[in-house]
């Protein structure tokens, strides 16, 4: 069985930056896309940022340019930084991570919680 655990998130004033950070454990499997998503009280859950196993990214259009994903040499970590936030990235933020191989299985963390206040 394969967990996705993601650490990183809290309170933090506008402007300011934090790193989440998602890491596989149990069962060892490759991952092909590694995603974050987010999820704000009342909304739908929105996709944020993805990276290929080939190192594609990708990000939502309100993020570009102050949020930056990465992953780990192993390819079974993602994180991601976020800076100059808002009040409107406010959010629990998921993530989320396609198997490489047959049956192609898709795993989502728990979540982490994000707040953005002054």
């Amino acid at each position: 069985q394969v967990q996705l655990v993601e650490s990183g998130g809290g309170l933090v004033q506008p402007g300011g930056s934090l790193r989440l950070s998602c890491a596989a454990s149990g069962s060892i499997v490759s991952f092909d896309d590694m995603r974050w998503y987010r999820q704000g009280l009342g909304k739908a859950r929105e996709f944020v940022a993805s990276i290929s196993r080939a190192g594609n990214i990708r990000y939502a259009d309100s993020v570009k340019g102050r949020f930056t994903i990465s992953r780990d040499a192993a390819g079974d970590a993602v994180y991601l930084l976020m800076n100059s936030l808002k009040s409107e990235d406010t959010a629990f933020y998921y993530c989320n991570a396609q198997q490489a191989l047959w049956p192609y299985t898709n795993y989502w963390g728990q979540g982490t919680q994000v707040t953005v206040s002054s």
